[in-house]
């Protein structure tokens, strides 16, 4: 994706005049024989975690996915009404209900079975010397996969006016680098293995071809995964910037021939190219000129089935469920069909979607309560950012410029994407649709190359059950679907809203101001706004927070594997976020109490205590031991126990609101770290 940074939200469930209330703090969510100086996470979520025990189509269910269910359950409703009805040819109704008919129809998809993915699978093994990998290696970026590396145009990091071309590092079909080489992760390589004998014998690769096919995938992806960045790499922004003139990129990687690369593509004129991993890049083009032609062939038809899988029939998608799902994650069942099936044209006509559920299920009058509460919550960082004594008043006013130059995003966009040359025809494939619209969203893509961005436009579609903050734009944006409990709920007092959706707010506007979004100024630019002694102190308080959460054992040693620990550098963003989202929202709901009676306590809770309970109930999940081990080594987001237990250890406003001294949530004050 674009953007840096995302935090995992809910669902949407506005608009339901009848539905009972919901309460602002569930007291049957709560364990209290646990007290909250000894685990906070479990007194406020251990009832929820009982009630809620993990469903087998998932790997981590927590309290914000039973909104998700029923914001599916929604979607899929209004997918089932359009498929009742008849819809004009060329319309948004018949490419979404086409589309998910397509995706429901088990009976054709099993019918066909790999014959939509033959014809290319046979092609890509046909590859008779590398002259022919160009044209192999453009089908596949502009449709389905990134075999090597990846091209695609995003705003210029450096002048954020204009749109720039990038080139990156390949896409590895198990994500990340590590599953490749960490001897911990042997296990996974073997399932993998088993994954790619399963789809090469399903796609119709000989028998006798398919132990030679698995070991060529591996050799090739291996030896990629060597040289491509690590996660926690990848976070140095300023380290991905390498601009080159188009001359000297096609000079330095000459595996490519450039020019049937850039018509394949339809990339056109062009000065100068951003290279964001060169050394994974400079790997992957030695390769290209020297890897066994058979292993690359392999590995080109591996990367087709593999994304091919999931809209086949139903051999290939056990085969991925099986390795993605099960080895993976630990989920022990598929999500049934119909959440398939919806996802897809929910994805893909994700705005058209959107318009359709924002002109039902979101009242405008959250819209405004919400721009309310981001201006409170502006206010509030301000005055942390006027209160700092680590930063110079250089550095602070610099700061402040680019709080108040900060868009606001909230509901939907104004305008909406269009998708009338976007053609979903019934009479072929679902696969073949689905790479007919992903090569429609390349060709999207690739057309904005040298035009201005635009900046109205919105990387989440209003349905999506998430937030996100943008650099490049100096934006925040809250889609509809996440303005409902427990993140937004119109029935709970302040307390407890400050504490959810005010602190998804507070969180978002410091992403501005984390590891990443510090680089960029109040224009979008990337841009050293810092003094060198305030970026020096700065840097110095992270370590501090990455330290921390480098100590917390996520799963412990178990049948011969090591103790996995949290890894503080790759979730460092998030956990400044976590913090500073919590310090700010306290504040601003302080402010918004000004020149009134201080609330009475509710179910024997201060407002403070609501506060605070009202975010932990955010992250109350259960979560398997695989999917603890994935998301340590793959996301950037820390797991919901220590967004709660170890960012809230760093403040004495919590210690206060319980009258914590001592415990094992208690942090002495030295150790602490306070950011923003």
């Amino acid at each position: 994706m674009k953007k840096i940074i995302l935090l995992a939200a809910i669902a949407c469930m506005a608009g339901c005049q009848n539905k009972p209330k919901t309460p602002a703090l569930d007291l049957t969510n709560f364990d209290t024989s646990v007290a909250p100086d000894t685990d906070f996470y479990q007194y406020a979520t251990g009832g929820w975690q009982q009630k809620n025990p993990l469903k087998p189509e998932y790997s981590r269910y927590g309290a914000f996915d039973i909104l998700a269910d029923n914001n599916q359950k929604r979607i899929n409703d209004l997918f089932a009404g359009m498929t009742e009805q008849q819809s004009e040819p060329g319309s948004v109704e018949q490419k979404i209900s086409d589309l998910y008919r397509m995706g429901l129809d088990s009976v054709r998809l099993n019918a066909e079975g790999a014959a939509p993915i033959r014809d290319a699978v046979e092609k890509l093994l046909a590859i008779g010397d590398r002259s022919q990998l160009t044209a192999a290696v453009a089908g596949l970026h502009a449709s389905i996969a990134n075999p090597f590396f990846g091209m695609g145009v995003e705003a210029d990091l450096m002048n954020s006016d204009i749109n720039a071309l990038y080139a990156s590092q390949p896409g590895l079909m198990m994500g990340d680098r590590d599953y490749y080489l960490d001897a911990e992760n042997e296990s996974i390589r073997t399932a993998y293995k088993e994954y790619l004998t399963r789809i090469f014998g399903l796609a119709g690769i000989p028998e006798a071809d398919i132990e030679k096919a698995v070991a060529g995938v591996i050799s090739i992806e291996t030896k990629l995964a060597e040289k491509n960045w690590s996660s926690v790499e990848l976070r140095n922004i300023p380290a991905m910037y390498n601009p080159t003139s188009k001359a000297d990129f096609e000079k330095t990687y000459d595996a490519i021939d450039w020019a049937a690369y850039y018509e394949a593509m339809g990339i056109g004129d062009f000065e100068r190219i951003i290279v964001t991993t060169p050394s994974a890049l400079a790997n992957a083009n030695e390769l290209m000129k020297t890897a066994p032609l058979d292993d690359i062939r392999y590995y080109l038809a591996a990367q087709y089935i593999d994304a091919a899988a999931n809209y086949l029939s139903d051999d290939f998608i056990d085969a991925s469920f099986d390795f993605y799902g099960r080895a993976m994650s630990g989920k022990q069942e598929q999500k049934p069909r119909w959440k398939r099936a919806m996802s897809v044209p929910n994805s893909t006509l994700g705005e058209a979607v959107g318009e359709i559920y924002v002109a039902k299920y979101f009242p405008e009058k959250d819209k405004i309560r919400m721009l309310e509460m981001v201006r409170n919550l502006q206010t509030a960082l301000s005055q942390h950012i006027a209160g700092l004594d680590w930063m110079s008043d250089a550095t602070k006013a610099k700061a402040q410029e680019k709080l108040a130059a900060f868009t606001v995003k909230i509901g939907y966009p104004d305008k909406w994407k269009d998708y009338t040359t976007l053609a979903i025809d019934p009479s072929k494939s679902y696969w073949e649709n689905i790479v007919e619209a992903n090569k429609w969203y390349t060709a999207d893509n690739i057309a904005d190359l040298g035009k201005p961005v635009d900046r109205d436009e919105w990387y989440m579609t209003p349905q999506t059950v998430n937030a996100y903050y943008n650099p490049t734009t100096n934006e925040i944006c809250f889609p509809a679907a996440i303005l409902q409990p427990p993140f937004y709920n119109p029935d709970a007092d302040d307390a407890v809203n400050y504490g959810a959706i005010g602190v998804v707010i507070g969180h978002e506007m410091t992403h501005g101001f984390d590891d990443q979004g510090r680089n960029f100024d109040k224009d979008g630019n990337m841009n050293n706004w810092w003094t060198e002694e305030d970026a020096a102190a700065f840097k110095a308080k992270t370590e501090i927070l990455v330290k921390q959460f480098d100590a917390i054992e996520v799963l412990p040693a178990k049948d011969g594997q090591p103790a996995i620990f949290a890894n503080g550098a790759l979730s460092l963003g998030e956990n400044i976020a976590d913090q500073g989202g919590l310090r700010v929202a306290r504040t601003a709901y302080r402010n918004s109490l000004e020149g009134k009676e201080t609330p009475a306590p509710i179910d024997g809770f201060t407002p403070a205590q609501r506060f605070y309970l009202g975010y932990a109930t955010l992250w109350a999940q259960n979560i398997r031991d695989e999917e603890i081990a994935r998301l340590t080594k793959i996301d950037v987001h820390s797991l919901g126990k220590w967004r709660v237990n170890a960012t809230l250890r760093n403040l004495q406003d919590f210690y206060d609101a319980f009258g914590i001294t001592e415990g094992a949530m208690f942090l002495p004050e030295a150790e602490r770290v306070v950011i923003w």
